[in-house]
């Protein structure tokens, strides 16, 4: 029976292997952005204080790590290589799969350091937010989710971990082993040159460029300034519904749904997004990704607006706009990755580069845009604090409040307001979120014809040629 599994495991097709890997990050990650807050918060009991400081160092390590380790990956690309100098695609891919092989065990351990007190929680958040970073883990997690009794979803999250661990190592050794026995025979010298690297023939020496000049190439680009822009939108909007979704359960729709459909529902809204974006790549070969996320923006504003006229009591039509809000908002962040390479090919004609910097300008759109991470949970509460007066780092439960005799009118009186202050931050901040996306998304011009202006000239570019370049 195992050397049949290990025989069909051995037979996958290379691109469910590689999809593996994202589905060992996903089922970790997805229960990582819609607990850690919560626990921090109602379990661990952490001040106000320690909660910003450890956002804030988290926004800068979360923002310098990934144009870091691009710019150690890539900026051998930015100039011209010296001679025998070369690096083989298989011994590239090679090397970030021993980095993989290395780093996904690493990572899921690092995702248990979050839900075991193992040090003042201040400390604990500092370091567990700046170390870690399956939809299905989201559909069980609801089950098992209990701030009174944490044990069972300790033991959860150690599951998912010890699977997580296990499908890395199998994962990137199985790769490795395919790509080792097949890899070489699938590019001979010349596609190796033309996709990876410079010909050295027909190259002269340019001197290295440093991350200064690359700055300076990229302050005047200006299509990457303006998707930055609307993308540091999407990533605050993205990571608020996650941060927030139980908040929202808990106070709007708690006493209205059952647990099981409460766990429907933050399942479909993490699975529905893969699902849609089927459609959504095919729509974007027909329509073109630009009209498709701007589309995706108009829907997220009307959408929001129903709901506002709608109001909080209408449960089928709230239970709806949460699931949907979280699944195009999400599905929205996937398309742009490919907003992305189309800014890999304009950076690379616009600045007549030898060879993408493709890592080290994904590298830098994480720079400006990952802090919409820290701001999601941080202006989340400050607005809900500022509209309310509800602050979640209270130490008092709000039923001991409204049972204290004293306090009882405006004890009462609370719960509407919280449950008021919730419903206005759930569609105001969509409705907000869209009018300035649609704002900056209209100044993007790397579409259309420009669009294809640029991979017209980056073939030529792949194929030895130097067609003139016009800043348009």
């Amino acid at each position: 029976m195992g050397l049949r599994l290990l025989a069909c495991l051995f037979r996958l097709p290379t691109a469910v292997i590689y999809g593996s890997l994202s589905l060992f990050v996903s089922i970790l990650h997805n229960v990582f952005l819609l607990y850690y807050v919560d626990t921090f918060v109602s379990v661990y009991k952490i001040d106000k204080l320690s909660f910003w400081i450890g956002e804030t160092v988290f926004l800068i390590w979360n923002s310098l790590n990934d144009p870091l380790f691009g710019w150690l990956s890539d900026r051998v690309f930015l100039s011209t290589q010296q001679p025998g100098a070369e690096i083989s695609s298989p011994e590239v891919v090679l090397k970030r799969l021993r980095a993989l092989s290395h780093n996904g065990p690493l990572f899921a351990i690092s995702f248990l350091a979050f839900w075991v007190a193992w040090a003042h929680p201040g400390v604990q958040f500092l370091l567990c937010l700046c170390i870690a970073i399956g939809s299905l883990s989201v559909f069980m997690s609801y089950t098992v989710w209990n701030k009174e009794d944490f044990f069972s979803f300790r033991i959860f999250c150690v599951v998912l971990a010890l699977c997580s661990i296990v499908g890395f190592t199998l994962s990137t050794q199985l790769l490795r082993q395919r790509f080792e026995a097949d890899g070489k025979a699938k590019w001979d010298q010349e596609s190796t040159l033309k996709q990876l690297y410079i010909e050295k023939h027909s190259v002269p020496q340019e001197k290295r460029i440093t991350l200064a000049e690359y700055l300076q190439q990229l302050k005047r680009h200006r299509n990457f300034l303006w998707f930055v822009c609307m993308n540091l939108v999407q990533v605050f909007h993205c990571h608020f519904n996650s941060n927030f979704f139980p908040l929202f359960l808990e106070h709007l729709l708690s006493d209205q749904i059952s647990v099981s459909t409460g766990s429907f529902l933050l399942g479909v809204s993490y699975i529905a997004p893969h699902l849609n974006n089927l459609y959504f790549l095919s729509l974007c070969r027909r329509c073109g990704v630009y009209a498709v996320v701007r589309g995706l923006f108009f829907l997220k504003l009307a959408l929001s607006v129903v709901m506002l006229l709608a109001g909080p009591n209408q449960v089928y039509l709230l239970c709806i706009f949460i699931a949907s809000n979280r699944v195009f908002t999400e599905g929205t962040c996937k398309l742009l990755n490919l907003v992305v390479t189309d800014l890999v090919d304009e950076d690379l004609v616009l600045n007549r580069r030898k060879q993408a910097a493709s890592a080290l300008l994904f590298g830098m759109v994480a720079l400006v845009t990952k802090p919409g991470q820290t701001f999601a949970p941080l202006i989340g509460t400050w607005l809900l604090c500022a509209y309310t007066g509800y602050d979640i780092f209270q130490r008092t439960p709000l039923g001991n409040v409204v049972s204290a005799p004293p306090k009882l009118e405006s004890a009462a009186a609370l719960e509407p307001t919280l449950r008021q202050g919730c419903f206005y931050l759930l569609v105001f901040v969509p409705i907000a979120c869209a009018l300035l996306q649609l704002l900056t998304w209209s100044q993007f011009s790397l579409h259309g014809k420009r669009l294809q202006m640029v991979k017209a000239q980056r073939q030529g570019l792949t194929q030895g040629e130097a067609p003139e370049v016009k800043m348009i």
